[in-house]
């Protein structure tokens, strides 16, 4: 063994600090003494030296030493066609043991979107020929075209994702997010349905998730709860927190709550959408709850934005807006995709008086969940902008819950007439919307516009296990009656 295989094998064992500080000692000596070690070798330093600052999180150096590295790959690889036509068979031989070319620039991907340099890690992707991309790079492809708009671009990568890999769930996922047929997605998964037992429910778990990215939150809720009573899937967190998430956005905070305790009970590390639950919390005054809430989630992690969600409503709650500012500002430096802490941070600028700032976050929780009335409920009268969002949202879509939402905001600036249109609408692509039907029958009955504008509760959906049909056309129904047909659910 040499120096190199020494290096190399520290780094598979994770010896990730030992191969730091080695592999700069070596790679100073290469620069003091060129022919020192062969380009093979100084390929491989760089590679494991860049791994090591990759460990440590310091992206900026890993991407300049991940681009010498693919340098050096470079020149080494005209030297090798040499050599390998003159029949040096040794030098190919040591070249194919080499990192992997693809890896490396893999890892510069993640280090481009670490530092939040998208474009970057788009284009060193882009790079790479379709024919080697491997499912890890074709579905970071996917969510980054999808965070750039490029949603005919991301779709084709999600799907390149399940034709190599038909149970990556988060693919299936993505699709639905950019609006593809829930039928067209379950027929990629056809194939393996069929040849493994007990995976009978994953046509359903498809359907369901595409109610939810429809915003359909009724049939969404009753599919949810036929595969929760199945015994196999009974309890599984993942469903509960969808069912939580899914009664919030129709209103039930009753049942909301009910869920989020549920999932905590049985998983006492859950994270995901413990800041909707601490918001919850916060708005029934259960402000001690809430407190303790955060503290057990900062125990589990401080790397995710949910916890700083968590005691930033507490703060804001608590009337402590600046604190509230700073905690919801550090949720979305964690993730800035994190509609609940736009929200918060949005609220605690509006309290504090920084109306213009708080309404740039309001705006851009809207963008990225259209469908959330509670992104438009702080932004107090600012009913136009949602009723225009709302219209061109719905130029590129019928959705009964968009439709429901425009007439709610329609009755606020005192337009009945349409928002009666509107509710018509909703109701007629889904006669059994509750708050669609609630939103009529107030009109229809109240003579004052203050009492035509309060809430009411959604009644409990959960004891309805109809999964119901999508929403779309005939030859979209029957193509899911096609794949119930073949998934066995009829």
């Amino acid at each position: 063994m040499n120096v190199i295989d020494y290096v190399r094998d520290m780094a598979a064992a994770g010896l990730h600090s030992s191969v730091r500080i080695l592999s700069s000692l070596l790679l100073t000596m290469s620069t003091n003494n060129p022919d020192l070690f062969s380009s093979t070798q100084k390929y491989q330093l760089l590679v494991y030296h860049a791994d090591s600052l990759f460990h440590d999180k310091e992206y900026r150096n890993a991407v300049c030493k991940y681009t010498m590295a693919l340098q050096q790959k470079k020149a080494l690889s005209k030297t090798s066609k040499v050599r390998t036509s003159t029949g040096n068979t040794t030098t190919a031989m040591q070249t194919q043991c080499l990192p992997s070319e693809i890896e490396v620039k893999y890892k510069m991907a993640e280090c481009y979107t670490m530092l939040k340099q998208d474009k970057d890690a788009i284009a060193i992707l882009d790079g790479i020929p379709s024919r080697q991309r491997t499912p890890k790079i074709n579905m970071m492809l996917g969510n980054l075209y999808k965070k750039a708009g490029q949603e005919r671009s991301a779709v084709t990568s999600y799907k390149e994702v399940l034709r190599q890999c038909p149970l990556a769930l988060d693919a299936i996922l993505g699709l639905l997010r950019l609006s593809v047929k829930g039928a067209e997605v379950a027929s990629m998964t056809m194939n393996v349905i069929q040849s493994i037992p007990n995976l009978d429910w994953l046509s359903v778990w498809i359907k369901a998730y595409a109610f939810v990215h429809t915003g359909d939150n009724t049939r969404a809720v009753n599919t949810i709860c036929s595969l929760e009573k199945k015994s196999l899937l009974r309890d599984n967190v993942d469903l509960l927190g969808t069912l939580a998430d899914l009664y919030f956005r129709a209103g039930d905070n009753k049942n909301a709550i009910l869920k989020f305790e549920q999932a905590q009970m049985l998983d006492p590390y859950q994270i995901r959408g413990m800041d909707v639950y601490g918001n919850l919390l916060a708005r029934e005054g259960r402000l001690e709850d809430v407190e303790n809430l955060g503290c057990r989630l900062f125990n589990i992690s401080d790397q995710h934005a949910e916890p700083w969600v968590v005691s930033g409503y507490h703060s804001f709650y608590s009337k402590r807006y600046s604190r509230a500012l700073y905690l919801g500002a550090k949720a979305i430096q964690l993730n800035s995709n994190s509609v609940q802490a736009l929200l918060l941070k949005g609220a605690a600028l509006r309290n504090m008086g920084r109306v213009q700032e708080a309404i740039i976050h309001f705006r851009e929780a809207i963008r990225l969940a259209p469908c959330r009335l509670d992104c438009y409920e702080d932004r107090e009268q600012k009913y136009e902008e949602g009723i225009a969002l709302l219209r061109n949202a719905l130029a590129n879509q019928s959705d009964c819950v968009l439709h429901r939402m425009l007439g709610d905001f329609l009755v606020a600036v005192n337009e009945y007439q349409e928002a009666i249109d509107q509710y018509s609408i909703a109701l007629s692509l889904d006669p059994h919307d509750q708050k669609s039907l609630e939103g009529m029958q107030k009109m229809e009955k109240e003579e004052s516009p203050t009492d035509a504008t309060q809430e009411e509760d959604v009644d409990d959906m959960e004891g309805s296990g109809e999964e119901g049909d999508l929403e779309g056309s005939d030859s979209e129904t029957a193509q899911w009656a096609d794949q119930e047909q073949w998934f066995g659910m009829q």
